[in-house]
């Protein structure tokens, strides 16, 4: 049976998948959502917090498992599991990028700004005085990430959310097409994304093309404002 391996994006945790993993759970197969370093219930001191921390822990992960797993990174974790896909291909059946990130080799968070158009997410982000972490406010953070999400839902991720890093935004990723390019790579797009506009997400498509792609019609956060057909694409590929 197969294993799903849920990566979540900036700011978040694990349990942004908490509708996912019962319901992928109740199909019948495993799904293990990750709290990377320094978000959840995994906590690293910011300075040491950046995109190498986050590879190593989800690797480790899937080292762990019995077989080849479905990788699935939301937002920013599509900087993850990139590397994770290019380090141990052979661990993984497939790497989807659930309206994420996904850099050509020599890319970072920032050089795919490019696609983003005029209201760019670096433009809401406010970084801290060190320089190590950012965060956004309040009034911003729901029209971005949870423009259709329930309420209940949205209050109880506000209080969960937690600084960013931003080593990982400005790291470059690395892959080759004797590793990464060999997994099989599906791509989950969602029409209404505030916080990765619907044009991002097919340049980033076009320049990388997918084995599979998915379409819902939806904001940022499918896995509060449409688990059940994100669930649904996600078993396609079992």
């Amino acid at each position: 049976m197969s294993i799903y391996v849920l990566v979540h994006g900036a700011y978040h945790g694990g349990w942004c998948y908490e509708r996912i993993v019962p319901q992928l759970e109740a199909a019948g197969y495993t799904a293990i959502a990750v709290d990377l370093p320094g978000h959840g219930d995994n906590p690293v001191p910011i300075s040491e917090v950046n995109l190498d921390a986050y590879v190593e822990h989800v690797c480790a992960t899937v080292a762990a498992q019995s077989g080849p797993v479905i990788l699935v990174g939301h937002s920013l974790g599509g900087m993850t599991i990139t590397q994770v896909a290019e380090r141990m291909p052979e661990n993984i059946a497939w790497v989807v990028y659930l309206t994420a990130m996904m850099p050509g080799n020599g890319q970072n968070r920032a050089d795919l700004a490019e696609y983003e158009g005029p209201e760019q997410m670096a433009g809401k982000r406010i970084i801290s005085d060190d320089g190590l972490s950012a965060t956004m406010t309040a009034d911003v953070i729901p029209p971005t990430f949870y423009a259709e999400c329930p309420e209940d839902d949205v209050a109880r991720a506000m209080e969960r959310l937690v600084p960013q890093a931003t080593e990982p935004f400005h790291r470059q990723a690395e892959t080759t097409p004797e590793r990464f390019g060999t997994v099989k790579r599906a791509y989950i797009e969602c029409l209404r994304d505030r916080a990765i506009p619907i044009g991002m997400q097919r340049a980033m498509i076009a320049a990388q093309p997918c084995d599979r792609v998915f379409t819902i019609d939806t904001d940022h956060s499918p896995f509060y404002s449409a688990p059940e057909e994100l669930v649904r694409d996600l078993l396609e590929l079992a």
